[in-house]
């Protein structure tokens, strides 16, 4: 089926039972890895189809099991002939998932009762059972530090060996060096404060993994839609909670007062500081290191490099990741030691 040569809305209609007559390339988030369609059927239905050429098919597993949970403002992906939520073609992955809303929640009128909406549906996806098929399916949150780590020295490496001429690794190398100190911080903590961690876990239960305001539309009457589930995890409720408490996007921070609408919907919580910190350290951390990678990818598109070497500018400022991370920890009353 992967060397099929079937176009796309052939393949939709071949594999989900859904003529298509319009399709619009869509240019929505980081992973270029995939190709995003908004399209219309012949009775008027409205879908995202998507293919993924990385990654695991975890996220579509997990929504369609939430949703046939009933959990709300999850999506459900359309079966496919073996019953999956997707079919293979061209060697990856095809999904179809209704479109349920133009209005996005980052950069929209997110009002109160959008909040209150957003923490109840995490609060029912942090309640959702975990199957079997789960618990053998979903990594572990913030597991991939050692490779985050990893990822970060060799960009050291490359920005150690990088010679001027490039003026995007330039000015990258010149935002490195100052944030130095800062990184040390985090990279000399994260592995302590893990270790203390595991030896008091918490309850893991499903999570979104990128709960940010990226990832949520906007429906009628303060409703929302929770998408995007490719980075789905088992892991403490903290792992998405910290996206609330803890900030992640430099440019639209999280009020006290929408903080205080989330609580409402989610209902009574009071997140353990230790685990927010965890889990914003080892996402500042892996942050850095991708988008740095991405600015030192020169088979990139100048374009895409530029964007890359903004949001790792946006990483070290005074709202960004990196600095929220640094707050957290010390908050716990012991600042780390750089190394």
């Amino acid at each position: 089926m992967a060397d099929d040569p079937l176009p796309l809305t052939d393949w939709v209609h071949h594999d989900f039972g859904v003529r298509l007559t319009v399709t619009e390339p869509v240019d929505l988030g980081a992973d270029r890895r995939a190709l995003l369609w908004r399209a219309e059927s012949a009775d008027g239905g409205r879908y995202a189809v998507k293919l993924s050429g990385g990654g695991t098919p975890a996220g579509l597993i997990v929504s369609a099991h939430l949703a046939g949970q009933g959990v709300p403002g999850i999506p459900a992906p359309l079966p496919g002939p073996d019953g999956r939520a997707w079919t293979v073609r061209d060697g990856r992955r095809l999904s179809v998932l209704p479109w349920v809303s133009d209005d996005r929640a980052l950069g929209g009128a997110m009002t109160d009762a959008h909040w209150r909406s957003y923490g109840q549906v995490l609060a029912r996806v942090h309640a959702a059972e975990v199957t079997d098929e789960l618990a053998g399916l979903l990594p572990p949150g913030g597991g991939t530090h050692p490779a985050v780590l990893a990822t970060l020295r060799a960009v050291d490496e490359r920005l150690c060996r990088h010679r001027p001429g490039d003026r995007l690794a330039d000015e990258l190398a010149r935002i490195w060096s100052t944030a130095a100190g800062p990184v040390a911080e985090l990279t000399a903590a994260v592995e302590p404060l893990g270790a203390e961690l595991r030896d008091r876990p918490g309850r893991a239960v499903v999570c979104h993994g990128d709960p940010h305001l990226g990832n949520l539309l906007l429906g009628p009457a303060g409703r929302i839609w929770l998408i995007d589930w490719d980075d789905a995890v088992l892991a403490p409720p903290e792992c998405d909670l910290m996206f609330v408490f803890g900030g992640v996007l430099a440019f639209a921070p999280v009020t006290a007062a929408q903080q205080a609408a989330f609580r409402v919907g989610y209902g009574p919580t009071e997140p353990d500081p230790a685990r927010l910190a965890w889990f914003l350290t080892v996402r500042a951390l892996d942050d850095l290191g991708d988008w740095a990678g991405q600015v030192l990818d020169v088979a990139r598109a100048e374009g895409e490099r530029q964007q890359a070497l903004d949001i790792v500018r946006g990483l070290i400022s005074p709202d960004g990741l990196v600095t929220l991370a640094r707050a957290a920890l010390r908050k716990l009353g012991r600042p780390p030691e750089a190394r």
